[in-house]
Formats: C-alpha cells, structure tokens, sequence
C-alpha cells in the first residue's frame, strides 16, 4: 500500500473501497495481522508514546480515520485517497462478509451496548454471522483472564476480531494479543460500538467533510474529551507545519 508519513507515522493513503477489499482479502489468505484506524487523536498519542507509535507502524494497515489525514494523502498526490471512517468500515465489511460466512467477534463496551451491538447488526446484514462478544472490565486484566480471552476467542473460530476500546487501549492490545490469536484480522474501531448500538449520538453527515466531528462530540462528552480536541488539534497542527517546513524530520 502506500504510504504517506505523518509526524512518523506511516499511514496508508487508501479509501473505503480499497481498505474493505484488503481486509477481505487478508481473511481470504488467513493472514494474520491488525488495523489501526487512525485519526489526529492517535497521531498525537504516538507523539507522546513512542512505543505506540511503533505498534502503528507494525500494523498491516493504518487508515485515515479522519479528514486531516485524508487531505494530508491528496495533498502527497493520492488523489483517491478517502476517509476510512471506523464505523463505516465496520458496516462495509459486516456488509460485504455475509456472502462469504466470515465470522466476526465483537471484543470491548459494555454486555448491554454489545448484545444491543449485535441485535442492530443482525437485523442490518441477515445471515451475519456472530461467533462471541467479551466486555472486559475496566481495569487490567490478570495472566489468567488474559488467557482465558485468548482461548475464548480462538474457540469462537472468528475471522476478525473486532476491538472498541478507544486509543491507545485498542492499538496496544490488539499488538499484545496479535501472536497469540487465530483469527486472521483484528480492526479497532474505537467507539463505533457505540454509535451503532445507539448508545451515543455520532455527528450529522455534513459535519464530517468539514472537519467538524470532533467539535459535535466535544460537545456530547466534554468531560472525557475535552483534552483529546482541545490539546491535540493545536498541537497537530503545529507539528505538521514544523514537519512540513523541513524544521523537524520524523
């Protein structure tokens, strides 16, 4: 694929087509590797951690989750470059796996926001196969919880893993846990469990083009991330003019 750095991390200027088709594509040939979705949130984490930042640039694919990212591909000559949004990808793949049985399990959230989850997604894809959801509590898990989660979902027989459990958490845990897992794809997908479980509101349509979402759900959850946008959108757009102006290499 191609890629596109971004204050260091490498991301893959592709589309929602393109990234669906892979992700088939890797579950077709039992490869196994992860997905990072990506928006400005995660690149400023890996400015910070620069493990996390490594775990991004191991993933098979780090997709532009978000605008900045996406005119960031064009303006590199990937004119085809499009957002590759969580909870459309989600959707695209449950959409186009039904035809071929893929099994998906769905690993974060609550045990009342995934069974509502798969309800929503059985009664959107008919035939969608659901082999395990897991909500893990919130705190660290124990070597023995941890190896009970492994076997769990190696036992589900699952295809893709799908993980919701916002950045950092996801990225560190789907790199932790990829070894040790059968099924061959997991994506994180951050709150896009949520969102189509109806349990929180995802920002109008006409919001997304402009680079607005962050400011609709500031709005809905201030408390919880009011640092992610307030701190990280300045900061992005500072380190990207020192990158660009040849000032910092990375």
């Amino acid at each position: 694929m191609r890629k596109v750095n971004v204050l260091g991390v490498l991301v893959d200027a592709t589309n929602l087509v393109d990234g669906t088709a892979q992700i088939l594509r890797w579950i077709a040939e039992k490869k196994r590797t992860y997905v990072c979705v990506t928006g400005v949130h995660g690149i400023m984490e890996s400015q910070r951690q620069p493990d996390l930042r490594r775990v991004h640039n191991s993933a098979g694919m780090v997709s532009p989750d978000g605008m900045p990212l996406v005119y960031i591909g064009r303006a590199a000559g990937h004119s085809d470059c499009g957002r590759v949004y969580g909870p459309d990808l989600m959707l695209q793949v449950c959409r186009e796996s039904v035809e071929q049985g893929y099994r998906h399990f769905f690993y974060g959230t609550t045990p009342q926001t995934l069974s509502r989850l798969t309800e929503r997604l059985r009664d959107r894809f008919p035939g969608l196969q659901v082999v395990g959801t897991y909500a893990p509590p919130f705190r660290p898990l124990s070597e023995f919880e941890r190896a009970e989660v492994v076997e769990r979902l190696n036992e589900s027989s699952a295809d893709i893993v799908w993980v919701g459990l916002s950045t950092p958490k996801q990225e560190r845990w789907m790199a932790e846990h990829r070894d040790a897992l059968k099924a061959p794809v997991l994506v994180g997908v951050g709150a896009a469990f949520d969102f189509h479980a109806g349990t929180v509101r995802q920002a109008p349509s006409w919001m997304q083009p402009l680079c607005l979402e962050w400011l609709f759900r500031l709005i809905v959850e201030p408390k919880r991330l009011w640092k992610r946008y307030l701190l990280n959108n300045p900061g992005f757009i500072f380190s990207l003019a020192i990158q660009r102006l040849g000032l910092r290499r990375y």
